[in-house]
């Protein structure tokens, strides 16, 4: 999800808007929210960094004249901390990423989900040594370019999985900050946390200093997950996989997608890119030949398991020794999904226990079949992902 407003787009009344905590109050008074003194202290402190947005020279620079302004205004001005909102899933920190964005008082501003802002900046810095092989450092004229375009970077679902991420992670943020950039970003993970147990995790530990240093990290710890509202009393195995089941699928996947714009996304594993046909928010939809009948590995669904708390799957067909590995590839991704407790909606051409019944790995099924069972339990619909 990516919106941008161009100096020419922003009102003219967004200087003066109310803050993000008067947002957050009036939709609380019009029975839109449920009062939560969790929310509501996120929301005070969006509302702090609105109000320095106000002031802030940078926020309300054209693009004209960039370079001599930012020289100025990071003299005469501090560039104010920002935000890291953290929290399970379901505890509301896009909607409070939401208010805040709507209103932030920037000429230059993007919202745009981590990994699609990676993708981009790999994508830009291979075409800039591509254009110029004598550019021994792409860094700084990527943040130039960045910052040139927007001042104020909103991310969601800080996650960092990748190694080649993790390696220009650093020295992009710092020559981000270096320009002015303020960063709000929205997480599963503390700072501390990312990308740790991971080979190369040490050489990373830098950035989370800096991280640390230029943002608060805000813990969002509601004791109410509202987004497992959403699966409460939902169906989540449809048999058999018809076009009635069909319909239940595309009114789940809309439900999990909580209005958030649909479309393909493509995730990184071990530096190649994995497609994914439609996604929104938290939730992927793929039909079963496209997940389990190409070679896909245990990274492939791990990478997928750990971005989507929510998995949607059309046609579970039934399996046999005849399509054995195809059938592998369903035990790998259902054992991904339920390690890291994805939710699972899917129709199938029989209850799980039926897809692989007899003949040469049916035995193997046999964990997977009642895993399958569990994760339509509402106790394992009731845990939340493990990003």
């Amino acid at each position: 999800m990516s919106s941008k407003l161009s100096p020419t787009e922003m009102p003219e009344t967004q200087a003066v808007a109310a803050g993000p905590l008067a947002a957050y109050r009036q939709r609380v008074a019009d029975g839109q929210l449920a009062a939560d003194p969790e929310q509501q202290r996120a929301a005070a402190r969006l509302d702090q960094l609105f109000e320095e947005l106000r002031t802030y020279p940078a926020a309300h620079a054209a693009r004209r004249g960039l370079r001599g302004l930012f020289g100025r205004a990071s003299r005469t001005a501090a560039r104010p901390r920002g935000v890291y909102l953290v929290g399970d899933v379901g505890r509301g920190k896009s909607m409070l990423m939401d208010l805040f964005f709507e209103v932030a008082p920037v000429r230059r501003k993007q919202r745009i989900h981590f990994h699609r802002f990676m993708q981009d900046a790999h994508r830009r810095l291979h075409a800039m040594k591509r254009a110029d092989p004598s550019l021994t450092d792409p860094i700084p004229p990527l943040a130039q370019a960045i910052s040139t375009d927007a001042i104020l970077l909103c991310f969601d679902e800080f996650q960092v999985n990748d190694i080649t991420d993790a390696m220009i992670l650093g020295r992009l943020f710092d020559a981000l900050f270096e320009r002015g950039v303020v960063v709000v970003a929205t997480s599963n993970t503390r700072p501390e946390d990312l990308f740790q147990g991971r080979p190369g995790s040490d050489a990373f530990r830098p950035f989370i200093a800096t991280i640390r240093r230029e943002m608060d990290t805000v813990l969002l710890d509601s004791p109410r997950d509202y987004r497992r509202g959403g699966l409460r009393g939902m169906a989540t195995w449809h048999v058999p996989a018809d076009a009635r089941a069909e319909l239940r699928l595309d009114a789940a996947f809309d439900q999990l997608a909580e209005d958030a714009v649909a479309g393909p996304e493509t995730l990184t594993v071990m530096g190649r890119p994995f497609v994914v046909p439609l996604a929104a928010g938290g939730v992927a939809r793929f039909d079963f030949e496209t997940l389990c009948d190409r070679p896909l590995g245990a990274g492939d669904y791990l990478a997928l398991a750990s971005r989507y708390p929510a998995l949607v799957i059309d046609g579970v067909p039934r399996l046999g020794p005849e399509n054995f590995d195809v059938a592998r590839r369903f035990i790998v991704l259902v054992d991904a999904l339920y390690e890291q407790k994805v939710k699972l909606v899917a129709s199938a051409a029989d209850r799980p226990d039926r897809i692989f019944q007899r003949g040469e790995g049916a035995k193997a099924f046999e964990r997977t079949a009642s895993r399958l069972e569990e994760m339509q339990s509402q106790a394992y619909l009731d845990l939340p992902h493990l990003p």
